[in-house]
């Protein structure tokens, strides 16, 4: 295994990059330290024991914020407030809350939520499938490596069905989502090296936060809005970072 590899070196750092990568060089090595950045719960997935004291090898940044899938589902509403049936595309084996929020968000703004569960490449298909037979109106795309590795088919797959599609992360409207909202991914790897900068300096990763996003960009696709013949409110724009004409 790679991770066992890379610790049998003997690094005075380990830099892991996404959380399905993290836990394969938490279980190489407990005594390296390990620096992340994750998209996940890395409470959940237990890798560390709380964010501000984790209390063991790791340390990092992590894209997880309790407010994320309400805001994104709150921003799908002003951007088509007739909307009342949302599917979310998720990988139930990349471990975090966000489906379970969108679930709560949904709740409180009367909108019903349906869980698409895909767990490989070849499950796109059956879950447009399922919520097209929902009448699923729009798609939330919750990160994962999956989600990333697969944008072009689920895009391509969301524009058959002329459905709307929001997603945590800019790269997914600059392909043609409608929005996303979430932190700036290249800012959140940048705050990741000063954690390994900090560890080589002598930091014990066991003291060291891990860091949550501080900075949410919401980024909107004019285009797709027209070609799905939404009018994205002036207020809406107004709070966009970024707008893809």
């Amino acid at each position: 295994m790679l991770a066992i590899e890379l610790a049998a070196r003997k690094p005075d750092v380990i830099f892991a990059l996404g959380g399905d990568v993290a836990p394969f060089a938490r279980t190489a090595t407990n005594a390296i330290p390990i620096v992340m950045a994750v998209s996940n719960d890395p409470v959940q997935t237990g890798l560390v024991a709380n964010l501000g004291k984790p209390g063991g090898n790791v340390t990092g940044v992590t894209l997880v914020s309790s407010e994320l899938a309400a805001k994104r589902l709150q921003l799908l509403k002003q951007a088509a407030p007739a909307i009342s049936r949302v599917a979310v595309l998720w990988n139930p084996d990349h471990i975090d809350p966000e489906y379970r929020e969108t679930q709560a968000a949904g709740k409180a703004l009367g909108v019903r939520v349906q869980s698409l569960e895909v767990r490989g490449a070849g499950d796109f298909d059956a879950a447009f499938q399922a919520a097209a037979a929902e009448r699923a109106e729009a798609i939330i795309v919750v990160s994962s490596r999956l989600m990333t590795f697969n944008r072009q088919r689920i895009l391509e797959l969301a524009t058959r069905q002329r459905l709307p599609v929001v997603a945590g992360w800019g790269p997914w409207v600059e392909t043609g989502a409608l929005l996303s909202y979430g932190p700036d991914l290249n800012a959140t790897v940048r705050r990741a090296a000063t954690h390994v900068d900090r560890v080589l300096k002598g930091a014990n990763p066991a003291n060291l936060p891990v860091e949550q996003p501080t900075k949410l960009d919401l980024i909107i696709n004019l285009k797709t809005a027209r070609a799905l013949g939404l009018t994205i409110p002036a207020s809406l724009r107004l709070q966009a970072a970024q707008v893809v004409e």
